[in-house]
C-alpha cells in the first residue's frame, strides 16, 4: 500500500499531468489544425501487438472490451434517435479508428442499418488477428462490407467528396492511447460528413479512475494488463465538452457514464462521467467544420 501511496504521490507532484494537450483548463486543449505526423504511441503499439493472439478470448486480457461492446451500440442508437429527423432505414458509413481485433469493427458490420465499415489500426498482429477473424464470417467478407487497414488516421487518405466521407466516426477506449488527443481529433474532421458523429469512450482523469484501472485493475485483481492505462492520457468529460463547444459546428455533447460491476459487467450509471468511463458523442453541422 505505501509503493501504491508513493506512485500516485509522485504523479499528483509530476506537471506533465497538468500539461496534456486536451482543454482550456488543466489541460490545454489547442485550436490548432495542423497535425504531428502520427499520433500513434510505440510504445502502446507494442503493447497491444503483445496482446494480439488472446483478442477474441471472451474470457482473456480483452475481456472488458467484449463485455463493453453492448453498450456501444446502445449509445450510438441513442445519439441518432437524438437527431431532428432520424433515418430508421438510412445505411451508415462507419471508420472505426484504432479497432484492435474487430470487435466493435465486426458487430457494427452485421447490424441492419450499415453500408461498410473501415476499421484502422496501427497495431500489425493485432490487425492480423482482426482479417483472421472476419474471414469465419460469409457476410463481412462481403466486398466493401468489412475493410481493415494497418495505418493512422494521419496517413488514411481524405476524401475528395461528402459522399466519400462517413457518417459515424468511432474511436472506443482509444483516446487515452495517443500522444497528442487535440491534433488527434483535428485530423479526424475531414473525414466526417456533415451531419455526421464522432462517438468515442474514454475514462476521466481522477482519483476513482486512478484507483479502479490501475490499482485494482492492473495491479490487484489482474484483469487488465499491467502497463495498458497511463492516467496522464486520461480527459475528463468537461474537457470534451469544452473543446467541442470553443470549436464551433458541433451540436451539443452527449455523455453516458458507465461503471464495471465484477460478476455482472458494463453498467450505465447516471453522473459517473466525472469519476471514470464514459461514452460522449458529438454531431458536426451541416456547414461542416
Amino acid at each position: 500500500m505505501e509503493v501504491i501511496r508513493g506512485e500516485m504521490h509522485a504523479c499528483l507532484q509530476n506537471q506533465s499531468y497538468k500539461t496534456r494537450p486536451l482543454s482550456t483548463s488543466s489541460i490545454t486543449f489547442t485550436s490548432s489544425t495542423t497535425a504531428p505526423p502520427t499520433s500513434v504511441s510505440a510504445t502502446e503499439v507494442s503493447h497491444f501487438n503483445a496482446l494480439a493472439s488472446s483478442w477474441w478470448d471472451p474470457h482473456g486480457p480483452s475481456r472488458l472490451l467484449h463485455l463493453m461492446n453492448p453498450l456501444r451500440h446502445t449509445f450510438i442508437s441513442r445519439c441518432l434517435a437524438s437527431q431532428p429527423s432520424p433515418s430508421p432505414t438510412e445505411q451508415l458509413r462507419y471508420l472505426d479508428i484504432g479497432c484492435g481485433g474487430g470487435i466493435f469493427a465486426e458487430s457494427a458490420a452485421r447490424r441492419y442499418n450499415t453500408s461498410s465499415v473501415t476499421a484502422i489500426d496501427p497495431t500489425p498482429e493485432v490487425l492480423k488477428v482482426a482479417e483472421a477473424h472476419k474471414r469465419r464470417d460469409p457476410l463481412l467478407m462481403q466486398t466493401g462490407k468489412l475493410d481493415y487497414r494497418n495505418c493512422s488516421i494521419e496517413d488514411l487518405p481524405l476524401p475528395q467528396t461528402d459522399d466519400e466521407k462517413f457518417d459515424i466516426i468511432t474511436l472506443f477506449e482509444v483516446l487515452e492511447h495517443v500522444n497528442n488527443p487535440s491534433a488527434f481529433l483535428h485530423a479526424i474532421f475531414p473525414h466526417l460528413k456533415p451531419g455526421g458523429w464522432i462517438v468515442l469512450s474514454t475514462i476521466a482523469r481522477t482519483w476513482v479512475s486512478w484507483a479502479t484501472t490501475i490499482v485494482a485493475a492492473e495491479q490487484v485483481l489482474g484483469i487488465v494488463p499491467r502497463g495498458t492505462h497511463d492516467w496522464r492520457k486520461y480527459v475528463d468529460e468537461g474537457e470534451m465538452r469544452e473543446f467541442f463547444e470553443r470549436m464551433g459546428g458541433w451540436g451539443e455533447g452527449r455523455c453516458m457514464g458507465v461503471v464495471y460491476v465484477p460478476g455482472v459487467g458494463w453498467r450505465e450509471v447516471k453522473g459517473s462521467e466525472g469519476v471514470g468511463n464514459y461514452f460522449f458523442g458529438v454531431r458536426k453541422g451541416r456547414e461542416g467544420v
